[in-house]
């Protein structure tokens, strides 16, 4: 089966001559193609970036804060009433 068929979707690049000789040299010593290359370097990049975004790292202290404070939560105050009031009234509309 052709690759494309794999990989319906498309992106255009556009590069300097310079950038794009970088790649493909780095792409020959990988041993891949410079689609294959630009693509799994663009996609690792890519995780590492949204896993940096989405994960939260706490230290022992804060994450022994942040499990009291789960555990025996505070009373909700009047600001949170009015706010948990206000979103059901949206919420429900």
């Amino acid at each position: 089966m052709p690759r494309t068929a794999q990989r319906p979707e498309r992106i255009s690049l556009r590069v300097s001559a310079d950038a794009k000789r970088k790649l493909e040299r780095a792409a020959a010593c990988a041993e891949k193609t410079l689609t294959d290359f630009v693509v799994d370097v663009a996609l690792t990049e890519a995780e590492a970036i949204t896993r940096a975004h989405d994960v939260i790292t706490l230290t022992p202290d804060e994450w022994a804060r942040f499990e009291d404070m789960l555990l025996h939560p505070s009373e909700p105050n009047a600001r949170l009433r009015r706010a948990l009031a206000e979103h059901d009234r949206l919420v429900r509309a």
